[in-house]
């Protein structure tokens, strides 16, 4: 088992200190961060992702292999910063109003600051107000809006309006996710795409802004 396979499957046993003590001795190794968060730190979160989807698991085991995550984060966050020389873009991101699932959108939030983005994370139930605020704060390239209950999707579009209202759609694309969502809604409230998983995400952000 190489050193990717040890942190994930640490990740997915939800053991703070092994993560931590195995993400330092891969730095050790010279391995990038970049490589340890997307081949270690986020492989152990997809596989823990796709067994809460199968209800394997359950939320409380997410949660404790979602810290173990945090703790490897942690130590490679200030390392991922620097190694961004040129930010590829600004992204504000959150989980809509009413919805307070945030983990699959901090997945993306990681991996697009992985990928050299500029990630403004809201955290979760963001009004749409506080959307706005921050594409005009920020000048946003991307807003991606994260649901993961059918009944808070209608703010993923209510979102939209306002941007569109506040004359900003223009200059601004919109990417949506979450388990509810889907690539004919996304369509159908005027999004610029839709993302399946967290890896789509990223692919899905660098394709609208002419990133190869």
């Amino acid at each position: 088992m190489n050193i990717f396979e040890q942190i994930a499957d640490e990740v997915q046993q939800g053991n703070s200190d092994s993560v931590e003590v195995l993400t330092k001795k891969a730095l050790a190794e010279e391995i990038s961060a970049e490589d340890i968060l997307n081949n270690g730190l986020v492989a152990g979160m997809n596989i823990v992702s796709e067994k809460f989807k199968n209800n394997e698991i359950f939320i409380p085991e997410v949660l404790i292999s979602a810290k173990s995550m945090y703790s490897g984060l942690g130590i490679i966050k200030p390392l991922l910063a620097e190694s961004n020389v040129k930010s590829k873009g600004k992204v504000v991101i959150g989980t809509v109003k009413g919805d307070l699932h945030d983990i699959g959108k901090n997945i993306v939030a990681m991996l697009l600051q992985g990928a050299g983005f500029d990630v403004i994370d809201l955290g979760a139930d963001v009004p749409k107000e506080k959307f706005l605020e921050f594409v005009k704060k920020e000048r946003a390239d991307i807003v991606g809006m994260s649901a993961l209950l059918t009944t808070t999707m209608i703010y993923m579009k209510e979102t939209i309006d306002l941007l569109k209202n506040a004359g900003l759609r223009e200059n601004v694309k919109v990417i949506i996710g979450g388990a509810p969502v889907t690539e004919s809604y996304a369509d159908q409230i005027d999004a610029d795409g839709y993302a399946p998983d967290a890896a789509s995400a990223v692919d899905l952000t660098k394709k609208l802004l002419g990133e190869t």
